[in-house]
């Protein structure tokens, strides 16, 4: 059966992606501001390192509990639900998911709490005893943990408001919520630089400071996760977490499949640790690599992972028979990915030296720091690419209810993620060690990709995974946009312009560079995305 409302056209493929693709830029950026910031205040400092190991522990450790897999196999299911028995039964099938999802998120806060002290004595191990009081540094993170820990029941509870929203094609308020939280968290960390000073180092930093902190961001978790259940109010799918519809067959089988996919999500979440961990034994190491993945964030969640939002709908009602066969959905899926990966692929790679120098403010604005940074943002260039089709091709898995591959895919890059990183500890900390640790992430990308894809291939039927018009078209794009970006690039190391000045560089090169790109991509490919 096909028609409008069950077989969203390509038009349609196009503007979801457009919306995600805008408000995730908004919330990305403002993610992105909110390392800035907290650089800016802290500085290369291992206080620095300590706090932001903190603020995003509790994000990991709910991507263990259910992270990016709880929409991947909650969207299918109230989209199944719905067309088989309307909105009531999706209404009752969330209520059962939700209760199930809180229970583990909550066991989840009281274990890291169990766990603080050990936590503590990890992310402080590559401290410099030399340098800093390694007893104060594990009494700081411990006193953030218990501040943080609450944020794990509210990531779960914005996510599952995400998760209605997406089922219903409602996708605004679902990516734009966390710009809240992050501006949040920028206004907390500007406050206290202006409270208690810039640059503090572990044995310099007062409790009220370390407790302001804690308080300033789990509340702004708080309000992102508000915003996300009047988001779901709005498609009138706000529930609440019922026993009794927990333990319908149909609430049981997503959370089953949750569970069976654990390792989809906690793999990545774990391979992260570990390389911020790692980062901490380079003073200001989290910091940088926190602006890398913040970039990298910011890149993938506008590009192929934007994508692979918009399209977990539609690949799910392409599963259900309706629409568009699911490998002509795949391709379409992955042209849109590519085309839009591509010119930022090229524009950050040529670019980095200037939008590092950008990002590197106040404490942070130092020659090295700057060099490191841009280096690891030409890595994390390439690692968005790579990511948005490992994404992508991980929706396809969850919706033809293949988690087994979509997890071995996630211990592949981990493994390979996590083999690099122990590498890296073998450089000097002033040998770039951050640069070599940061290139973790886009090996890790293309091992789990590869897995992935392969077993893609398998699941669609079909030989032809990418769609050549596409890529081709991207290419000439790339080709097309490279001067005017070198351009910029030049312009940039004659002028040693200021950092507002730097700013407008970047801003404007980049966009007459997009310009080029999108009229190069619209020559070759004039009907693209106009047919369903």
């Amino acid at each position: 059966m096909t028609g409008d409302r069950t077989g969203p056209s390509t038009s349609s493929a196009v503007r979801d992606t457009a919306t995600v693709a805008g408000w995730t830029l908004v919330s990305r950026l403002t993610g992105l501001l909110r390392v800035v910031v907290a650089g800016a205040v802290m500085g290369p400092t291992f206080f620095g390192n300590t706090f932001q190991i903190a603020y995003v522990l509790p994000g990991l450790v709910y991507s263990t509990v259910a992270g990016p897999v709880l929409g991947m196999v909650l969207v299918p299911a109230v989209v199944s639900a719905v067309e088989r028995s309307g909105r009531s039964h999706a209404r009752t099938v969330s209520s059962g998911v939700a209760f199930r999802v809180l229970v583990l998120a909550a066991g989840a806060s009281v274990t890291l709490l169990l766990l603080a002290p050990l936590v503590a004595w990890v992310v402080t191990l590559g401290y410099p005893a030399a340098v800093v009081d390694l007893g104060e540094a594990r009494r700081l993170a411990i006193l953030l943990f218990v501040f943080v820990v609450p944020q794990i029941v509210l990531y779960s509870i914005a996510a599952l408001g995400v998760a209605a929203q997406q089922a219903h094609g409602r996708f605004a308020v679902s990516a734009g919520a966390p710009a809240v939280e992050n501006l949040g968290l920028i206004a907390t960390v500007s406050v206290a630089g202006l409270v208690w000073g810039t640059g503090l180092e572990i044995g310099e930093v007062p409790n009220s400071m370390i407790v302001f902190l804690g308080l300033g961001s789990t509340l702004s978790v708080a309000l992102h996760a508000l915003l996300q259940c009047f988001g779901a109010a709005r498609c009138g799918m706000l529930v609440r977490p019922s026993l009794r519809a927990a333990r319908s067959p149909d609430a049981t089988d997503p959370v089953q499949r949750l569970v069976r996919s654990v390792g989809v999500a906690a793999w990545p979440g774990l391979s992260m640790f570990v390389v911020l961990t790692c980062a901490g034994t380079v003073a200001g190491g989290v910091i940088i690599a926190q602006m890398a993945y913040a970039v990298y964030n910011a890149a993938a969640f506008l590009t192929g992972r934007a994508v692979s939002i918009a399209a977990l709908p539609q690949l799910a009602r392409a599963v259900a028979g309706n629409g568009a066969d699911l490998a002509t959905r795949w391709r379409q899926c992955t042209g849109f990915a590519l085309l839009t990966s591509v010119p930022v692929l090229v524009a950050l790679g040529v670019l980095a030296t200037p939008v590092a120098d950008v990002l590197a403010r106040g404490r942070l604005a130092e020659p090295g720091v700057i060099r490191d940074l841009a280096a690891v943002l030409v890595v994390v260039a390439v690692a968005q690419l790579i990511g948005g089709v490992h994404d992508l091709g991980r929706q396809a898995l969850f919706v033809t209810r293949n988690e087994i591959r979509a997890r071995r895919g996630s211990e592949v890059a981990s493994a390979a993620t996590l083999a690099t990183a122990a590498l890296a500890l073998l450089v000097p900390v002033d040998g770039h060690r951050i640069v070599v640790l940061l290139l973790a992430v886009p090996i890790g990308e293309l091992a789990g990709a590869l897995v992935v894809l392969a077993a893609v291939r398998a699941t669609v039927g079909s030989t032809r995974l990418f769609d050549g018009t596409a890529a081709g078209a991207s290419v000439v794009g790339a080709v097309v946009m490279s001067p005017v970006l070198l351009a910029g690039l030049l312009w940039y190391v004659i002028a040693l312009p200021g950092a507002v000045s730097t700013v407008g560089i970047v801003v404007i090169v980049s966009a007459v560079a997009g310009a080029a790109y999108v009229l190069a991509v619209h020559r070759r490919l004039p009907q693209w995305g106009r047919s369903g």
